[in-house]
């Protein structure tokens, strides 16, 4: 009753407004300042003072909440009284700053794509929860508190308090392996004597053992006996076996790509399974993941293609080992024209588009006596599939098209003729 009378007197009231008052301005000048224009461009962006601009706004509400408690404390002390909650106040605020600090530090030197991007304020709030009950002196009776409700398993006891631990224990060590992996990841990258494909491959190897021993690391530091975990884990063992059996594939055919380099970033690959030169699921690889690859096509689509699938079925490689291919325009002239003139007229079609090599030179051939004129096909070869097949055809094909215009060079059109035969009797059949 008497500690209540405390906190009701008119000082301590104040002393709560005044707080209020002070986090709804932070708040308020925080949202300002990260939803300005200046704010998003400078996250849009790299660079380390960029990156030093960005921490300055993500912590602006903090930094303000601070100054004005101070100023206000500072205020309160001239005027002869003692603030206990102001004092503790700053205290608070100054600890949360540095939290938020720590955290951003952390996030950034993991990586933007880094799955604690977003949660910032969360983990802080979290992070800055339980030192905040230290600094109060209030940590320990919470755990006792915590640690009275749970239920007892055989010999051991599981309670509220050892799940949270477990949990951040956990935590706290898988935050440590990917930072030392993204870590590593960045010195692997740097290594340009050593093919990009290797480099992905051994990072991502890396990423998935530092993690792994992470996680029984951070079981041995919460006091769980691993060696009580083996029919969790055979459990989990026969579930990857059964049914998680295409992602674990998935996962080892993304190691086999990295390993045997068959496909990188930056190849030019069809995986529609069509031989030839075909542009049916054509693309770019993006980028190389544990589980898929991501192709872009030329309409700006990104297919996540899965791992499984690029090993168990046929992949055209375009840039594999010479980026050259071939391409065929089948051309079909009346029996009227000379065939000969019809081939050199190809051949100079060719030979005026700009991406079509001179060496292999174009040339063209009769490929047959059709049914409604000669069967011509014109063969050359291209450099940069990557810049696109299709153009190039439909370009060749304008050109055929005006210079067949110009020398009288036709086209047949195909033609059927029906003979109708009146008066003609039919034997019936009989049995």
């Amino acid at each position: 009753m008497e500690q209540f009378e405390q906190l009701t007197t008119p000082f301590m009231l104040m002393q709560v407004v005044a707080l209020g008052l002070i986090t709804l301005i932070a708040v308020n000048v925080g949202r300002r300042l990260r939803g300005s224009v200046a704010a998003q461009r400078i996250v849009a962006t790299s660079g380390v003072r960029n990156r030093l601009l960005e921490a300055v706004y993500i912590v602006s509400p903090h930094i303000t909440a601070l100054l004005l408690a101070a100023a206000t404390d500072g205020f309160v002390h001239v005027w002869g009284r003692v603030p206990k909650l102001l004092d503790t106040s700053i205290s608070l605020i100054a600890l949360f700053l540095l939290v938020r600090l720590v955290v951003y530090v952390f996030r950034v030197s993991v990586g933007n794509r880094a799955p604690i991007k977003g949660w910032g304020n969360v983990i802080s709030l979290i992070i800055w929860g339980a030192l905040a009950l230290h600094v109060l002196g209030w940590f320990e009776p919470m755990v006792a508190a915590l640690d009275r409700v749970g239920v007892q398993t055989g010999s051991a006891r599981i309670s509220v308090w050892s799940v949270l631990k477990l949990l951040s224990t956990v935590s706290l060590f898988v935050l440590a392996a990917a930072w030392l992996a993204r870590w590593i990841e960045r010195r692997l990258m740097s290594m340009t004597s050593v093919a990009i494909s290797m480099r992905l491959g051994l990072a991502k190897f890396i990423q998935a053992a530092l993690i792994g021993l992470s996680v029984l690391l951070g079981l041995n530091a919460a006091d769980v006996n691993v060696t009580t975990l083996n029919v969790l884990t055979g459990a989990i063992g026969i579930g990857l076996g059964f049914g998680l059996q295409a992602i674990a594939s998935n996962f080892v055919s993304g190691f086999v790509l990295l390993m045997d380099r068959s496909i990188k970033p930056g190849d030019v690959i069809s995986f529609s399974g069509t031989t030839g030169t075909t542009t049916e699921a054509f693309g770019w690889v993006q980028e190389l993941r544990g589980r898929y690859v991501v192709v872009r096509d030329r309409d700006g689509v990104e297919t996540l293609v899965p791992n499984q699938h690029l090993i168990t079925n046929p992949v055209i490689n375009w840039s594999y080992t010479d980026p050259r291919v071939r391409l065929k325009l089948p051309v079909r002239v009346s029996y009227d024209c000379d065939p000969e003139r019809a081939l050199e007229i190809l051949v100079k079609a060719a030979d005026r588009h700009e991406r079509i090599l001179s060496d292999p030179a174009p040339v063209s051939r009769l490929m047959a006596f059709g049914d409604y004129g000669f069967e011509l096909e014109l063969r050359f070869w291209i450099a940069d599939p990557q810049e696109g097949v299709n153009n190039v055809r439909s370009d060749v094909n304008r050109e055929i098209w005006r210079l067949f215009s110009e020398q009288g060079i036709r086209i047949p059109v195909p033609q059927r003729e029906v003979a109708i035969v009146s008066g003609t009797s039919f034997a019936q059949p009989h049995d």
